[in-house]
């Protein structure tokens, strides 16, 4: 699945690329350059505005309004409307800046990049492949907060009903 998300949504965006989605966010895209976008690459849309996803509707664009306040339940949202997966992969999750694949790096080749005691404590580290971004990430202290976020938002999923 691809998703095409709001200038609203930037925390979703980041968290459905964790997940292993394709997404594209750039909070500077007005609303024509999100319907074109999403149209011309076959993409679904995430939106928080009504108005949006109305014309999303008149030009037969898969969409989802997003009405969830709290992070987990947008995420349980389109979870559950998707079908997807709450369980992170790292051999799919993809930078949550820029969007593009993660690969497994060794130590060797970004303890430039990672602090030391980072580099002491983790064996495994992923970088972005996006030589823009290069983004270095590891399982650290943050992963409990991750989990913690994903546990509630299966827990939201069970409680939503479906939608067409």
């Amino acid at each position: 699945m691809r998703f095409i998300v709001d200038g609203m949504l930037g925390g979703l965006a980041r968290w459905l690329r964790i997940l292993g989605q394709e997404v594209v966010y750039d909070k500077t895209r007005n609303d024509n350059a999100l319907l074109n976008r999403a149209i011309k690459d076959k993409m679904i849309l995430l939106t928080r505005d009504e108005e949006l996803c109305q014309r999303a509707t008149a030009k037969r664009v898969t969409k989802l309004l997003v009405t969830e306040l709290r992070e987990e339940e947008r995420i349980a949202q389109v979870a559950k409307r998707f079908r997807l997966s709450l369980e992170v992969d790292m051999a799919k999750t993809r930078c949550p800046e820029c969007g593009k694949d993660l690969r497994k790096t060794p130590r060797s080749e970004i303890s430039h990049k990672v602090p030391a005691k980072s580099l002491a404590l983790y064996e495994e580290f992923w970088e972005c492949k996006n030589p823009e971004c290069a983004k270095v990430y590891w399982i650290g202290g943050h992963w409990r907060q991750i989990t913690s976020t994903l546990a509630k938002a299966k827990k939201i999923m069970e409680t939503i009903q479906d939608t067409c």
